[in-house]
C-alpha cells in the first residue's frame, strides 16, 4: 500500500506525456505556418496588390479602439446595474440579457443600412462604432461588481469621492483581474472579425488583415507561401496580448462571479 501523500510516479510521468503530445500535436499547424511563411515575409509587405501593412494598422486600431470602447462602456453599466439602485433596473437587465438570444445574422442588415446612411462605409468609424457595446460584457462586469466588497467603495464615499470618483479610483484598479480578461477576449474577438469588416470595408485602403488575408486566398493563382508568411505575422498581435494579459484571464473569468443573482 502506497503511503498517504505520496505521488504515483506512474501517473505524473503518463501526465507529463500526454501534455507533451498536446503541446506537439497543437503547435505544429503553427510551426508549418511559420516555417513555410518566412521565406516570403519581404514579398508580402512588397506586394503592390496587397496593402498588408496599412491592413495590419487598421486591425490594430479596430481592435484597440472597440477594446478600450467596450471597457469603458460596458464596465460603467455594469457597475451601475449592480451598484446603483433604481425603478425599472430588473427590466433594464433583463432586456440587456435578452439581447443574447438575438442571432447576429439578424441585426446584421439594419446595422449595414445605418452604418451606410451615415456614410461610413470604407471608413474607420463604421468598423468600429457598431462593435463599442457587449450585452455579454456588462453582464459579466455586474456579476463581478455585485460582489465587490462594499467597505472599498464606503470608504471612498468618506474621503469625499463622488461615485464616479469611486469607480475610477477605488473600483477599476481593484477590479484588474476582470478588465483584463475582457480585454484579451475582446481583443482577440475583434482581431479575428471577418464578416462585418469584409462588407463595411469596401475600399482595399480599409481593408483588415482578415479581409487581406481572404484577397491571398482567393486570387486567381494564390500564392501559398504570401498566405502563410501574412498568416504568421497577422498571429503576432494576438500571441503578445495573450503572453502579456493570459495570467490574469482564467482568475477574471472566475472573479465575475456568475451566483445567478
Amino acid at each position: 500500500m502506497r503511503p498517504a501523500g505520496r505521488r504515483n510516479p506512474v501517473g505524473a510521468v503518463a501526465r507529463w506525456v500526454a501534455l507533451v503530445v498536446a503541446a506537439v500535436l497543437f503547435l505544429l499547424p503553427f510551426a508549418v505556418l511559420v516555417r513555410d511563411g518566412l521565406a516570403a515575409l519581404p514579398d508580402v509587405f512588397a506586394d503592390d496588390r496587397i496593402p498588408f501593412g496599412r491592413s495590419l494598422l487598421n486591425s490594430t486600431a479596430v481592435a484597440v479602439l472597440q477594446t478600450a470602447g467596450q471597457l469603458l462602456l460596458c464596465s460603467t453599466a455594469g457597475y451601475g446595474l449592480a451598484r446603483i439602485p433604481f425603478r425599472g433596473e430588473p427590466a433594464v437587465r433583463h432586456a440587456i440579457v435578452a439581447t443574447l438570444l438575438v442571432p447576429t445574422a439578424v441585426t446584421f442588415v439594419p446595422s449595414f443600412v445605418v452604418v451606410s446612411s451615415l456614410g461610413w462605409l470604407s471608413d474607420l468609424r463604421g468598423l468600429v462604432v457598431p462593435g463599442l457595446f457587449s450585452a455579454l460584457n456588462v453582464f459579466l462586469f455586474r456579476q463581478y461588481f455585485l460582489d465587490f466588497p462594499a467597505a472599498l467603495e464606503e470608504a471612498g464615499r468618506l474621503d469625499g469621492l463622488s461615485r464616479w470618483g469611486v469607480f475610477r479610483r477605488v473600483v477599476v484598479p481593484n477590479s484588474t483581474g476582470v478588465f483584463a480578461a475582457v480585454a484579451v477576449i475582446d481583443f482577440v474577438g475583434s482581431w479575428n472579425q471577418f464578416l462585418w469588416p469584409l462588407v463595411i470595408a469596401q475600399d482595399s485602403s480599409s481593408w483588415t488583415v482578415q479581409v487581406a488575408l481572404s484577397s491571398l486566398l482567393t486570387a486567381q493563382n494564390p500564392q501559398v507561401p504570401l498566405l502563410f508568411a501574412a498568416a504568421a505575422v497577422s498571429l503576432l498581435p494576438i500571441v503578445l496580448v495573450f503572453a502579456l494579459l493570459q495570467r490574469h484571464l482564467v482568475r477574471g473569468v472566475t472573479e465575475t462571479g456568475l451566483t445567478g443573482r
